[in-house]
């Protein structure tokens, strides 16, 4: 038998939300609808086991153990070395009496049925035993008094023998699922919901836990937990450093450029130049020998590319001598927890010290979930690359290209510890472009707005415009020569 302590799920990120896995000789419960991946999460934890050498017990009360053995191999699990106890009906029972049932009262002795677990748990002395679905038992009783004093020596009997039990119920037995809530010593929920699949402890007897529905990813290589981001249980130290731009006038309007380990918001109109100034930074981190990585929400890294080599960023040198990833975005694919997910191995497995986000308006369109809970979600997320020392930047479209100033798109600038803005004015005719900060937590900076250009070498700034009134509406008038 096992020595008390953890026992890992086999799920990494759930072994994360329980705190390092399931308390052993305990019995643990797993609710959820149909396909929330209530069995899938049971394969996990009886393969972890069998690899740890545990020895291990599958109690099937629905599907035939070769169902069961079918089903996990379309998964990628090889079940070999678990035991079996196939309660699951035959097709007599169907026979029998023209109905499709399972295990009545009046068709199986419950006496027949504990003789047998008797016999399997005596014969395995398992260390872990999964139970699919213990609601089954309810078939074999009068009544739900008599199923929960049932399903209560089931589990004393296998708890007391050292065994870790982990049991599914069905929906639509209500009353039976929450009494077993009460008799079990934690509940794990599976569900569905506007941003995918999730997972939620609800009770974890003697451990701390994390709260709240983490995203679940089920796949050809089984199920995947993105527990939600906690930004106050990850950093490190920080250095009060500059970060350059590489541009001399852009860093002077910066006093120097912008802080390591800040979040800044470059925010501006379609098309003004917003993604060109991020990748300055990007540059040169790169010359200073550190690793940066782009989100790429709105456009594929071949035309982030091709645009950023057409100014003079050797984007493509960067990316083949990895100080440089671009990692595409594809539209509703990822949950906000997975994409926190990824940021996290960027920086704690491959030391990102910058990340792009580009842009905010894909990050809203992309994550699925609600608008208030993404804008939760990205402070989490700034809140966790500023405690790791991470410089983030983020790209904010606005919609409106003249006419009244709007610094960023609703609700973004209270993220920002920084704020360069970039605008199209309408002068005599002609259509420029003008720079400014807005923002600067850590430092003074210049007030002054710059014309703004992109040339064949990158960005150029031109020298204070002076003499002109009403900047920021986007039509100045002059106020002298």
């Amino acid at each position: 038998m096992s020595e008390v302590g953890r026992l890992a799920t086999g799920i990494p990120g759930l072994d994360s939300v329980l705190r390092g896995g399931f308390l052993s000789g305990r019995s643990y419960m797993l609710r959820g609808g149909p396909g929330t991946g209530k069995t899938i999460l049971g394969y996990h934890f009886l393969t972890a086991g069998r690899d740890r050498g545990e020895s291990t017990l599958f109690v099937n009360f629905e599907e035939s153990t070769e169902r069961v053995r079918e089903n996990a191999a379309s998964l990628g699990f090889d079940l070999d070395g678990i035991e079996f106890l196939d309660l699951s009906p035959g097709a007599d029972v169907f026979a029998e009496d023209r109905t499709y049932g399972v295990f009545a009262a009046d068709e199986v002795e419950s006496e027949e049925v504990t003789a047998a677990i008797v016999d399997a748990v005596d014969r395995v002395d398992p260390d872990r035993v999964f139970v699919d679905p213990l609601t089954q038992l309810r078939h074999l009783v009068r009544d739900d008094y008599q199923f929960r004093r049932e399903a209560a020596s089931f589990m004393r009997y296998l708890t007391e023998g050292g065994a870790t039990v982990l049991f599914s119920t069905q929906p639509g037995t209500t009353g039976s699922v929450e009494d077993l809530e009460f008799l079990c010593d934690g509940s794990v929920h599976l569900s569905h919901a506007e941003k995918g699949r999730t997972v939620e402890v609800t009770k974890f007897r003697g451990s701390g836990f994390q709260s709240g529905q983490h995203t679940v990813r089920i796949d050809e290589g089984g199920m995947s937990v993105f527990p939600k981001l906690v930004p106050t249980d990850h950093g490190r130290s920080l250095t009060d450093e500059r970060i350059s731009s590489g541009v001399e006038r852009l860093d002077a309007m910066l006093s120097g450029g912008i802080q390591r380990g800040s979040v800044s918001v470059i925010s501006g109109p379609s098309g003004v130049g917003k993604s060109t100034t991020a990748t300055h930074f990007l540059k040169e981190a790169a010359a200073r020998g550190e690793r940066s990585v782009a989100y790429l929400f709105e456009e594929d890294a071949a035309t982030f590319t091709h645009r950023s080599e057409s100014v003079g960023i050797p984007v493509g040198e960067m990316t083949g001598e990895g100080s440089l990833a671009l990692e595409e975005v594809e539209p509703l694919s990822v949950s906000p927890d997975e994409f926190a997910h990824a940021v996290r191995e960027e920086v704690e497995e491959r030391d990102a010290r910058v990340v792009l986000i580009d842009g905010l308006s894909g990050y809203r369109l992309s994550i699925r979930g609600e608008s208030d809970e993404l804008l939760r979600e990205i402070h989490a997320l700034c809140r966790y690359l500023r405690n790791m020392g991470v410089t983030a930047i983020l790209v904010d479209d606005v919609g409106t290209i003249t006419g009244d100033f709007e610094p960023t798109s609703d609700r973004i600038s209270y993220l920002a510890d920084n704020m360069l803005f970039l605008r199209y004015l309408e002068m005599q005719g002609e259509l420029r472009k003008a720079a400014g900060v807005l923002k600067m937590r850590a430092s003074d900076f210049e007030r002054t707005l710059r014309e703004f250009e992109i040339t064949d070498e990158g960005i150029v700034l031109g020298e204070p415009l002076r003499n002109l009134r009403g900047i920021l509406t986007g039509t100045p008038e002059f106020t002298g020569e």
